[in-house]
Formats: C-alpha cells, sequence, structure tokens
C-alpha cells in the first residue's frame, strides 16, 4: 500500500482510535456489511452450505413476510406488540426514574432497596412464567408483567448510577445560590442527567423487545411472539424468521428515531 507524504497509509484515518468518521464514510460502511452478510446467506443454500428447511434463501423470507402481511395479520399483530412493549416500557420508566433517583440520593434507599433489586434482577424470567399465570392469570395482564420484568430492575439501576455520575460541585453551587434541595434536583441534577437518561431509556427499550417471545407465549392468540412461536410448530422457518425480522425492523426504527432525538434535544454534547 503506497504511503502518503506523511508517511501513514492512505486509510490510515478510518482507524484512528476514537477518531471521527464522515457521514457517507459510516452509511457506507453499514450498508456494505449489511450486502456481504446478504450475499452471503443468498448463497447459502444453493452452496448446500446449509439446508433451506433450517435457513430460507432471503427470497423465500420475503414471501413468506408477503403472505403474512397479506394473509394473516401480520401488521395487526405487530400493532398488538407494539402496544404490549410501550406500555411495559413506559410502566417501567415512570416506576423505575424517581426510585433510581431516590436510591441514590439518600443513601437509606439505596442501602434498603439496592440488594433486592440485584438479586431478581438475575432472575431469569421464563422461570417466573408459571409463578405469573399463578398470580395474574393467563390474560394481558400477565404479558405486560412479563416485559415489565425484563425491564424494570436493570432500569432502575441505571438511572440510580445516572444520578450518581452529577458531580457534587453542581449541588454546591446551587445551594451557594440559595437553591432548596428540590429545586437542585429538579433544576440541576435532572438536568445533568437527561442525555445519559435518555441513552438508558433506549438501551432498555431493546431489552424490552428480547422479552417479547418470552411473554406472548403465555396464552396468547395474538401479537408477534405469539406468530413465531407457531410458525416454529410447523417447522415453517421461512415465516419464523420473517417475523423475527419484523421485530428487528421495528426496533431499528425506532432505535433510530431515538437517536435522532437525543441529538436534537441535546446538540450541546
Amino acid at each position: 500500500m503506497p504511503a502518503q507524504p506523511n508517511g501513514k497509509p492512505p486509510l490510515a484515518w478510518m482507524f484512528v482510535f476514537r477518531g471521527a468518521l464522515p457521514r457517507g464514510v459510516r452509511f457506507a460502511a453499514g450498508a456494505g456489511t449489511a450486502l456481504l452478510v446478504l450475499a452471503l446467506w443468498s448463497m447459502a443454500a444453493p452452496l448446500g452450505w446449509i439446508s433451506p428447511i433450517f435457513l430460507p434463501s432471503p427470497l423465500g423470507v420475503l414471501t413468506a413476510l408477503w403472505t403474512m402481511v397479506t394473509q394473516n395479520n401480520l401488521l395487526t399483530n405487530a400493532g398488538i406488540s407494539i402496544a404490549r412493549v410501550w406500555v411495559a416500557f413506559l410502566l417501567s420508566a415512570i416506576m423505575a426514574i424517581p426510585i433510581g433517583i431516590l436510591m441514590s440520593s439518600y443513601r437509606i434507599f439505596g442501602s434498603a432497596l439496592e440488594p433486592l433489586i440485584d438479586f431478581i434482577r438475575y432472575l431469569p424470567v421464563p422461570a417466573l412464567v408459571p409463578l405469573s399465570i399463578i398470580w395474574l392469570g393467563i390474560g394481558e395482564e400477565t404479558k405486560i408483567f412479563l416485559l415489565w420484568l425484563g425491564t424494570f430492575f436493570q432500569l432502575v439501576l441505571l438511572v440510580a448510577e445516572d444520578m450518581k455520575r452529577v458531580p457534587q460541585e453542581y449541588f454546591e453551587i446551587a445551594y451557594t445560590l440559595g437553591a432548596k434541595p428540590r429545586a437542585a434536583l429538579t433544576s440541576v441534577a435532572l438536568r445533568a442527567m437527561l442525555p445519559s437518561l435518555v441513552d438508558n431509556l433506549r438501551i432498555t427499550l431493546g431489552w424490552c423487545w428480547t422479552y417479547l417471545i418470552i411473554a406472548e407465549i403465555v396464552a396468547a392468540d395474538n401479537g408477534l411472539g405469539f406468530v413465531i412461536w407457531t410458525a416454529r410448530r410447523y417447522m415453517q422457518t421461512d415465516q419464523v424468521m420473517a417475523g423475527v425480522f419484523v421485530i428487528g425492523f421495528i426496533g431499528l426504527a425506532t432505535d433510530q428515531a431515538l437517536r435522532l432525538l437525543h441529538r436534537r434535544l441535546f446538540r450541546y454534547l
């Protein structure tokens, strides 16, 4: 590879540690990776690398997706799943944000709650499905509860850590200027932690989606999880992959929208 006048290879600027990249280069890198994966996937079955029963071709998955949209009410099921995820996620956020702030602001709350939260967040959600059915039955409440269970206990600790990262100097300056504790919390702490809080909300929304299949196999007759689980029973791998891709596309679109919102709200970062 020919060297530049400064002695560096011509593409060395792409591999600078924590260096910036132009938007076009970032887009090209992402699109190139996606196209490479798609090309390898398209060649897997024709070249005999793997049976189409286990890995259908991209065209087969697209065909199954079209059939599910036009004949199997896929969009309706997707809407139901989106509603369940957002209800559980918003419920988690409404509860986790004040509790996390209290845990970080007052040591008595942190000492009392953190061991219990640490214990529960390590419990596998699938193992709690039978208890959820016993406690709440097989209705919508159980599905929301399982999604909430997989989100709340992770989010509350992230919120507490965000609050801990607010420099103590900010509070000292606020008190020096005559602020009361409540004003220091709302006008100083919340504003300082808001950028990282929005990022953590974006991350935990993704976690909430990962529990969808678990939540929607509990006596469900609708939702994307139900569609995927039903197709699995009959070895309809193309429909399983189509359903999984729909979840991935919804998650990607939501994540990019929240990233854009973060950039618009916090231009100063």
